[in-house]
């Protein structure tokens, strides 16, 4: 579900097995590979959004610093946008962060994610500087 997902986002010309083996090489969604490590062991949580046995959505967070996590794939299948659940998800996870003691939540996202970014902003996010080495992505912040 998550290649689906990032195969739309990221408009990829050639077949969904071209991007799967590209995101696979590049090792750009590793912390996949152990979800508890990345994000359990990680002062964090990561939910799955299910529509009967089928899985639609993800949403995780996890310690960046010692008071601020990191928002970190939260991606819906597109036909499951407006339905609230991304909301729901989000809820979940910023009252996580606020009961471990996390005062702020940063996260990055593609600037073609125009979507996005206008969603994060109505949740109450700011832009702010890259926080990484990723300048290319657009950084924003929600103060707890």
């Amino acid at each position: 579900m998550i290649l689906t997902v990032a195969y739309g986002i990221f408009g990829w010309n050639g077949t969904l097995e071209d991007s799967v083996q590209h995101f696979e090489a590049s090792g750009e969604f590793a912390d996949m590979d152990d979800i508890r490590a990345s994000y359990l062991e990680n002062g964090g949580q990561f939910l799955a959004a299910f529509d009967r046995d089928r899985l639609i959505g993800t949403s995780a967070i996890r310690r960046l610093a010692l008071e601020t996590a990191e928002l970190k794939r939260m991606w819906l299948l597109p036909e499951f946008h407006g339905q609230g659940i991304g909301y729901a998800l989000f809820c979940q996870l910023r009252d996580f962060a606020h009961q471990k003691g996390y005062r702020r939540i940063r996260l990055q996202t593609s600037p073609l994610q125009v979507r996005a970014i206008a969603f994060y902003h109505r949740l109450g996010f700011q832009e702010i500087p890259c926080y990484n080495e990723d300048h290319a992505e657009v950084s924003m912040e929600l103060h707890l």
